[in-house]
This record gives C-alpha cells, structure tokens and sequence, in this order.
C-alpha cells in the first residue's frame, strides 16, 4: 500500500495490471477464435445457415477484441512518464469500451438479419451445419476455459470471456436448431436461433458496458464502501475529520484511494507524522484490498484555510 506525508504523496502503483498474466491464454483464444471463423464462414456458405454465419461474425469481432485486448496490455505496462504519470494503464478499459460497442454492433446486426430471415427464408441443410456448429462449441469451450480465471480479475479478459461464452451459447443454439431442421424440416429454428444469439448477447454487453463506464467515470470501486472507509478513518485515535476522500480504478486491479486527515496537533507531536501514517495503512489494509493509497495530514482548521486560499 503506498504512503503519503502532511501534505501528500503519490507514486505509480508497482507491477503489471491485472490483464497482463493472462496474454499467453488470450493469445491461444485468438488462435482458436480465428480459425473457427474460418471453418464457420465455410459451412455457412456451404450449408446456407444464417445462424453459423452469424456465429462467425461474432467470432470475427471476438477475433478483434482479443486484439486489441492484446495490444492494449502491450500499452497498459508501458512505464510511466512525467506527463503519464499512471503510464498506459487506463487502455485495458479503453479496449473494453471498444469491445462492448463492437458487441453491441454484432448483437444488432444478428437481430436485423434475423428478421430478414423470416421475410426471406432459406433452405438451410441441418446435417452439415451441425457438424460445424459441434466444432465451433468445441473451440469456444477451450477458450472458455483459458480465460475463466482471468475474467473475474481484469475487464479486459472479461469482455474476451464474454464474447467468448456468447459464441459458445451460439454455436449451441446453432446446433439445436440444425437438429430441428434435420428431424422436422423447419427451416424457421434456423433464423430463431439467430435471434437468441443476438439477444444473447446484448444484455451480457450492457452488464460490461456499465462497469467499464464506472472505471472511466471515477466511480469507487464496487467492493470499496466509502461509508466505511470514512468511519474506519475517523476510529483512529486523534483523527478528527476526514474531507477530500476519493477512490477510484486506474484498470483492472489497480485501485486507487486519497484522503485529507484531519489529526490533533497534540496527537501527531506525541506519535509523529510517520506512525500516524503506518496506523492508517494498517487500519485501511486490514479491511480494503486498496492497491495505492495517499493521505495528507492537517491540524485543525487547516482546512478553512485551504479553503480561503481556493478564493
């Protein structure tokens, strides 16, 4: 946990974000992402199933947002610089962002073509789409499995799980309904399955989209409660007030906490400024996983002078 002084104190935090431990399996995701797309567009054009063209073109922008999740780690652990002063590290969320709108734009295309489906219905040959659809399930259940750790400690990977498992949902539905086709000979299981991959998808990118936002919004992080913070704060001996209290993510991993404390003048003479600070580390430490923390210590009434000075 980093320290502060009387009147403040700030370094970069230390280490690679959370994404970064994850680039080799995110790497063997692309891989197998890239050529199931392949082997789909092929059998959708063979068999003439809307619903595995559509699993394609989710796969192609799954293929994409592992890119840039990829490129944005390679940025995100780029050191800091005098005028970056937290490096890189916010281009993991950038790439989320980037991934919910490419989700959102695959999500809509689905559901439009969907409907064009019903208007104009094809002849879509079940045998072959469901050969096709087992190897993209297979695929997508590998790479599920890659990332299924990485997704709970970095939104980056989460977004690549998310389109991931999304594929996995749809080459399932493809499945169910290339079966359909082949066993009853209803060629409308084949748009229908397209329309629950669409809608699959939208609702899982809305979920993704609000907590990047929160990110670049400066929004506490969600298991930091500021209420309790404040209170474990104001428990220390000789803490009369706490003002100017925020907490925020760089990325994935990396949250960030600034506070003005207020101490009695006779408790820091007694303690010192050092002690005062290792007792609010501890205090925060014990409980809040908080990566950098920085305080500033004032007297009392040193805040109606800072105060006077802002006017």
């Amino acid at each position: 946990m980093g320290a502060g002084h009387d009147h403040g104190h700030s370094h970069a935090p230390a280490g690679r974000t959370a994404t970064a431990a994850y680039v080799g399996r995110l790497r063997v995701a692309l891989s197998i992402t890239l050529t199931v797309m392949v082997v789909e567009i092929v059998g959708g054009i063979v068999a003439d199933s809307l619903a595995l063209v559509a699993d394609a073109a989710h796969m192609a922008t799954d293929a994409l947002g592992l890119g840039m999740a990829l490129l944005a780690i390679h940025f995100a652990n780029r050191p800091p610089t005098g005028n970056r002063t937290f490096g890189y590290a916010r281009a993991e969320i950038l790439a989320a962002l980037a991934n919910c709108l490419l989700l959102l734009g695959v999500g809509g295309y689905v559901l439009y073509e969907a409907i064009q489906r019903f208007v104009t219905p094809a002849d879509t040959e079940g045998g072959l789409t469901i050969v096709f659809g087992a190897i993209g399930l297979v695929a997508n259940m590998i790479s599920l499995t890659l990332l299924m750790r990485g997704q709970k400690e970095s939104l980056n990977v989460r977004g690549a799980f998310l389109e991931v498992a999304a594929d996995a949902l749809g080459s399932f539905a493809v499945i169910v309904s290339a079966a359909v086709i082949l066993t009853t000979g209803w060629q409308a299981a084949d748009p229908i399955a397209s329309l629950l991959i669409g809608l699959m998808i939208v609702p899982r990118t809305f979920k993704l989209l609000r907590e990047t936002l929160d990110v670049l919004l400066e929004a506490a992080p969600k298991d930091v409660d500021m209420t309790e913070v404040r209170t474990h704060i104001l428990e220390l001996d000789g803490v009369e007030d706490v003002h100017d209290l925020h907490a925020w993510t760089i990325t994935s991993g990396m949250p960030v906490l600034s506070a003005h404390v207020v101490v009695r003048s006779d408790v820091l003479s007694a303690i010192g400024h050092e002690k005062m600070l290792h007792e609010l580390q501890n205090c925060l430490g014990d409980h809040f996983d908080v990566e950098h923390c920085t305080f500033q210590l004032e007297p009392v009434g040193h805040a109606e002078h800072e105060a006077h000075l802002c006017h």
